[in-house]
């Protein structure tokens, strides 16, 4: 998908060395904004393969996103993904779909501020809220609305979780008869995360559209700190002082091969990576990428049924045909 490799260009030609909480480094640039139109297919990057255990893993996520579940119990079973910020018990401290299905609706407000009665139709029997809820009955009966937004943000828990949030809100379009969604972040791992973004919102835009009698058109996609991790330890060091030298190497690129000598130049003159500390550079491997032509995108299917009842099995690929697999390492 040309939009994403677009991204990588320009986060490696216009980002800047920037330290972490991981301490593993990363090249990182500030506010970047993309558009794809859906109706060419399904997104899924074709530079690198995301199916077999990928794929598996990237629905199962979306299935428990959308069951507000926090813990990991069945999440487990299919992926790691998110056992790393789990308690000994599997309990997430915070989860995007608990605030999807489950936001929590103060008992006592401010005065001047209105909420929902318990028996509110969105209100559920924990006194939450739910969004999705919300979001499908607004397109079904005000499409034309402007304040059709999901959350996932929630202030004071960010302040304290283990990890808030990082692809943190949505809203919801209707142009004409078709339904869009724009994703706010607030930070992106441009090698492993974003992809699985684009993938997932525009699942989630596909499934909710087929639901509301809508034709699916654009993810759009704004992301504060993009940021592409280059390493641990020496070879994170090396870049800060040698970013510039990468990025008037790839100023000069003219044609997509070229982004492979800019990688074996890199290999060449960079320090190696410790035992250890191996493929927490995403850099080449995102270089490879770039070197490589995008092809036809895949399609995608959904059950026709509930959204609250979807299934791994609801969700079908076809017509993928990925170039060769690529390994990151995850920062965590």
């Amino acid at each position: 998908m040309r939009q994403y490799l677009d991204l990588v260009t320009d986060v490696l030609e216009d980002g800047r060395h920037k330290p972490n909480r991981t301490g593993v480094d990363t090249v990182s640039a500030f506010s970047r904004h993309y558009r794809v139109d859906l109706s060419e297919g399904f997104p899924l990057l074709t530079t690198k393969d995301l199916s077999g255990p990928r794929w598996n893993s990237l629905i199962h996520e979306f299935v428990w996103y959308l069951s507000g579940e926090e813990h990991i119990r069945t999440l487990r079973e299919e992926t790691g993904i998110w056992d790393a910020w789990a308690d000994e018990e599997g309990h997430l401290d915070t989860a995007y779909g608990r605030f999807w299905r489950r936001f929590p609706v103060p008992e006592a407000g401010l005065p001047g501020e209105s909420w929902p009665e318990a028996d509110h139709r969105w209100m559920n029997e924990e006194g939450t809220f739910d969004q999705i809820a919300y979001a499908l009955d607004m397109l079904r009966e005000n499409p034309n609305s402007r304040r059709i937004v999901v959350n996932a943000w929630h202030p004071a828990n960010a302040a304290v979780s283990t990890l808030p949030p990082c692809h943190y809100t949505f809203v919801l379009n209707v142009q004409g008869d078709t339904l869009n969604v724009h994703l706010h972040q607030r930070s992106g791992d441009v090698a492993l995360g974003i992809p699985f973004n684009i993938a997932a919102y525009s699942l989630l835009a596909t499934a909710i559209a087929q639901r509301t009698g809508f034709e699916v058109a654009e993810f759009a996609h704004s992301v504060v700190d993009a940021h592409i991790y280059c390493g641990a330890g020496e070879r994170g060091a090396w870049y800060a002082d040698n970013l510039g030298e990468l990025q008037s190497r790839l100023a000069a690129v003219e044609s997509r091969s070229e982004y492979r000598d800019v990688r074996e130049w890199l290999e060449d003159t960079a320090p190696p990576e410790a035992d250890g500390e191996e493929r927490y550079d995403h850099v080449p491997g995102l270089l490879e990428q770039c070197a490589r032509e995008p092809r036809d995108r895949p399609e995608i299917d959904v059950a026709d049924v509930p959204l609250d009842e979807l299934t791994y099995e609801d969700v079908e690929l076809s017509g993928y045909d990925p170039a060769p697999g690529i390994r990151f390492a995850v920062a965590e």
